[in-house]
């Protein structure tokens, strides 16, 4: 059955999800207009929509700024634009002309022309018939003989119908404190979220929530959008003094451009949107649901518990020292051992060697063939670290081609940890990235790659190349993804991890071709748990590396108990990366146990239903609860900060549960009904004192 449908008479397109309506409508004029985006609706009810346009209000006021489609520049239009092109005359304003349709089961395409120029606009619209989401992009083409410069092209922008209140959602954050999750009224105005860095950035996150102020983690009516992008990005969001708001989004940030010669095209990465009813919590799960089915190239499988060796080991990598912890990591039951930074070049420190990718003679005097067989036939696959984009001055790489990075002729190049970036904008030098990474994982059979990139962009610049620094931005972050592709490809059993100093580079776009990312190079547990309850707003805990490191931590120097670490880097993709020749024998069994623990139940947590039934609280109990889709079994996962003698017990209400069922605690034998953990609530019982934690596995009964 067709998810789209067309009214002729009336112009409007319908898009069906299997709980939501989209509708869009081309007018009299030629110009793509939004009609509604909620709950379902016929095609009939759609057209009941289009109603005469009101005129102005005043001399002042021009067309309503989320009235269209993709909001241009040009008229009386004074909003912020989705598409704001220059042509070589010097005209900015485009004009709509539809010049065409295709609608299949689950796309929809509509083609314009400027009526003046030779500049095609096509708007593309995607849906699934297991999802709510609806995949939006826009592909601009050059028609003419001149050259055009895109000032601005967002990928789509999306209106919200009339509430009473507006609250946007999103994440803030810097190193080590990512996905800082913000809730706040929407501001008259325009409100600008962005990164400027060249990567996604730690700083913010391109999605976005909206609802009317009244939405809770279980109910309420929620409107959001992500960008599958890499590089630099913007989105603005906007509320208009007549009482309305939407959102547009797209690659790139203030003062950018994209040249566009005769014939050629920019196609935009997707904005995706979505509806939900539900409150917060169900519109995570979409996401999280449509993440697994339609982004991860690997979605059924399950992340293996993994080691990672570099709080161990620093930059003091050989091949005696990793044997020796991968033997210990093998007895603690990790699957994955990852060698980090330190095993190639001059690598010594962060001051030289990084370009210069083979392995270190001294350290490795027989290559890395030993070591890789050594971790094979302990059971566990072998990973390596790599930052393929960066540069040491101090290398042979830079010494041969110090033209390779981002650089003006006549402007400084500012290093960040001693390093600059490799422009992977220049065909040669992503070919270079290619080649060695094919050969590393190909001569040793290297099963993962965490693939690091370890600060921003600075002097952004292309010199020699025709409108290079306009060009570099998109260009560079399409080559890094063809890189990936192409090396998987070639290894199709190769895992790769994005990573960027922590949770620089989480986005769908990078999603769609690794298989996880690391959220944070801060692994201690306390303040884990919020980035972690920021990061699952939108991306599922398949795909959220988390660590069990050592204590005192090495950036806060906090010391909390093994288990509580353990319980709350369970709540992802478990990873170890203590320096495991330190751990007493107590230390070890007790490892050992919560591995075998987290290995019972890591079904739930990587392919489950996420309810977050209470956010981190420094003095009250939080639980997260992953439930089999099938409502088989469930999972909770509760954290105390701090004991306060006296403090209300409130019971924990599960969702999800199979009504009438009856549920068996995997370790003490109880059974609860679900009805009473449902609408009464559970007392979930933790070890006395601070940084208490525990993990209550749930299966339902079979039925009398």
């Amino acid at each position: 059955m067709s998810m789209i449908s067309f009214a002729p008479d009336s112009g409007v397109y319908l898009l069906a999800t299997p709980n939501t309506s989209y509708a869009l409508r081309v007018d009299e004029t030629g110009t793509p207009c939004h009609l509604a985006w909620g709950p379902r609706l016929t095609l009939a009810e759609a057209e009941a929509l289009v109603v005469p346009e009101a005129p102005a209000a005043s001399s002042f006021e021009g067309i309503s700024p989320v009235r269209e489609e993709l909001p241009v520049d040009g008229g009386t239009r004074y909003g912020p634009p989705s598409l704001q092109v220059r042509f070589t005359d010097g005209s900015r304003a485009f004009e709509w002309q539809p010049t065409g349709r295709r609608v299949s089961d689950d796309k929809l395409e509509l083609g314009f022309r400027d009526r003046n120029y030779p500049l095609d606009v096509t708007l593309h619209y995607r849906v699934h018939g297991d999802s709510d989401v609806i995949e939006r992009w826009t592909v601009v083409r050059n028609a003419g003989d001149e050259p055009v410069t895109l000032l601005r092209t967002d990928s789509a922008a999306w209106a919200l119908p009339p509430l009473r209140d507006y609250r946007l959602s999103h994440v803030t954050g810097q190193w080590c404190a990512e996905s800082q999750l913000r809730r706040e009224q929407l501001p008259y105005g325009e409100t600008v979220l962005t990164s400027r860095r060249g990567i996604t950035s730690h700083h913010a996150n391109p999605w976005v929530m909206l609802d009317a102020g009244e939405a809770t983690e279980e109910h309420g009516r929620v409107w959001s959008a992500t960008l599958a992008w890499s590089g630099s990005w913007r989105i603005t969001a906007q509320r208009t003094p007549d009482g309305r708001a939407g959102f547009t989004g797209g690659v790139g940030h203030d003062g950018t451009n994209v040249p566009l010669a005769p014939g050629e095209e920019f196609a935009t990465p997707p904005f995706a949107g979505l509806c939900t009813d539900g409150g917060f919590g169900a519109a995570s799960r979409a996401w999280h649901a449509y993440t697994i089915a339609h982004v991860l190239p690997h979605p059924d499988e399950v992340a293996p518990v993994l080691y990672n060796s570099w709080e161990a080991t620093g930059f003091d990598v050989d091949e005696v020292s990793q044997k020796a912890l991968a033997e210990r990591a093998a007895e603690l039951g990790v699957e994955l051992y990852v060698v980090d930074d330190g095993w190639f070049g001059a690598r010594r420190s962060d001051r030289a060697g990084l370009g210069d990718w083979t392995p270190s003679p001294d350290r490795f005097p027989n290559g890395l063939t030993p070591l890789v067989d050594s971790v094979h036939r302990l059971g566990m696959g072998f990973g390596l670290w790599v930052e393929p984009e960066m540069v040491n001055p101090d290398s042979d790489l830079y010494r041969q081609h110090p033209d390779w990075v981002l650089h003006f002729p006549d402007r400084p190049r500012s290093e960040l940890r001693n390093q600059l970036v490799l422009n992977f904008a220049r065909r040669d030098v992503a070919d270079w990235a290619y080649d060695w990474l094919t050969r590393l994982v190909g001569d040793h059979g290297i099963d993962f790659l965490k693939w690091d990139m370890n600060r921003a962009f600075s002097e952004a610049g292309w010199p020699g190349q025709q409108d290079g620094a306009d060009r570099l931005g998109p260009q560079y972050v399409r080559n890094l993804y063809g890189v990936i592709d192409r090396l998987r490809a070639d290894h199709p059993a190769l895992r790769i991890e994005s990573c960027s100093g922590g949770g620089g580079r989480v986005d769908l776009g990078i999603l769609s071709r690794t298989d996880q990312a690391w959220a944070s190079d801060n692994t201690d547990a306390a303040d884990r748990m919020g980035i972690q309850h920021g990061y699952g707003q939108v991306y599922p805990a398949r795909t959220m590396g988390s660590w069990v490191t050592d204590v005192p931590n090495q950036l806060t120097g906090r010391t909390v108990p093994l288990r509580f670490r353990f319980h709350v880097a369970m709540a992802g993709a478990l990873g170890i990366g203590g320096d495991l020749t330190h751990w007493s024998e107590e230390e070890l069994r007790e490892g050992a146990a919560l591995v075998a623990e987290y290995k019972q139940v890591r079904h739930l947590v990587q392919h489950g239903r996420l309810d977050r039934l209470s956010p981190p609280a420094e003095d009250a109990v939080s639980v997260v609860q992953y439930t089999a889709a099938d409502a088989s079994e469930t999972l909770l996962l509760a954290y105390r900060r701090t004991s306060r003698h006296g403090a209300a017990q409130v019971p924990v209400r599960l969702r999800g549960l199979a009504p009438g069922a009856r549920y068996r605690d995997a370790r003490t034998g109880a059974v609860h009904h679900a009805s009473v953990l449902g609408e009464y609530g559970l007392h979930v019982e933790l070890p006395r004192g601070d940084w208490s934690s525990a993990a209550l596995h749930l299966v339902r009964e079979p039925e009398a």
